[in-house]
């Protein structure tokens, strides 16, 4: 795969296909000093709201149709949303899908796999474990493989992100983003203290009422903790990528639990690399 394969005009393309599947996710406008920060102007692009609860609904129906489905679906091995995505995409297209998931995968985004109607097959501790067992399904079924993040229609259908951000931020200065390279903890926690993830997390729910998941939250960590620090006046737009977590117990009085930050917080280091980049570190992209 080459980056010369991802372009404007395929990723515009991609989006004109898709855009009947996905969600439009809004914007929220905030200031700097709204956190305790110097002050700027804050766009959260929140794809937590996206269909699945992840920006990852978008390369999951780019691949669904953009490729050729075979009669034994589509399989893919995922920590989590991408498995998700690919599960609820499947499922509106009426396509088979296999998801394969490592056993330390959350039980929300199991849940969410398996509410979709994908075959779920839990398997090994590690997520290079599920992509293996998923690329001998797709040898033995022929059953079309869904890459979390190699894969070029994946990639347009991210990028399709960009794109409507674009259109409803235009004047942006900055953009935050939280990029892969080797699992979710396995790239926050090079940049950022689960503490740092866990602030941003709280801070977005107490004042905003955002409920992200750690790594929806590794953009936002990034203005809070100071690795990133706007001019008085410069708008900053961070993508809110993920909102798969149960950190607020609507069952219990829609309260927010430290223990139960950190017990997320535990599960992710369990991972440590055994998840497709899902929103791990965080990119500055200065326009």
């Amino acid at each position: 795969m080459s980056s010369a394969q991802i372009t404007r005009d395929r990723i515009t393309a991609a989006y004109e296909l898709i855009r009947l599947h996905v969600r439009r996710t809004p914007i929220v406008e905030a200031e700097g000093a709204d956190f305790g920060l110097d002050p700027f102007n804050l766009i959260l692009k929140l794809e937590l709201l996206q269909h699945s609860g992840s920006f990852k609904a978008r390369g999951a129906f780019t691949n669904l149709l953009t490729r050729v489905v075979p009669a034994a679906g589509v399989v893919a091995a995922s920590g989590g949303n991408h498995g998700a995505a690919v599960a609820f995409a499947a499922m509106k297209l009426e396509k088979p899908a296999r998801v394969f998931v490592p056993t330390v995968a959350s039980p929300e985004k199991i849940e969410r796999i398996r509410g979709y109607g994908a075959d779920l097959v839990v398997t090994g501790e590690r997520y290079a474990d599920a992509l293996a067992a998923s690329e001998a399904w797709a040898e033995e079924s022929g059953a079309l493989r869904i890459h979390a993040y190699d894969q070029v229609e994946t990639l347009l259908g991210q990028g399709t992100v960009g794109l409507e951000l674009e259109e409803q931020a235009p004047n942006l200065d900055t953009l935050l983003v939280a990029v892969g390279g080797g699992g979710l903890i396995g790239g926050v926690a090079a940049w950022y203290s689960d503490s740092a993830i866990q602030q941003a997390q709280e801070a977005l729910w107490r004042i905003l009422r955002i409920v992200a998941e750690p790594g929806g939250a590794a953009a936002f960590a990034a203005l809070l903790s100071g690795r990133y620090q706007p001019k008085p006046g410069e708008r900053v737009g961070v993508l809110v990528c993920g909102g798969n977590t149960s950190v607020v117990d609507f069952s219990n009085g829609a309260k927010t639990h430290a223990s139960n930050l950190a017990h997320k917080s535990r599960i992710t280091q369990l991972q440590n690399q055994t998840e497709e980049p899902p929103c791990p570190s965080t990119s500055v992209s200065k326009l």
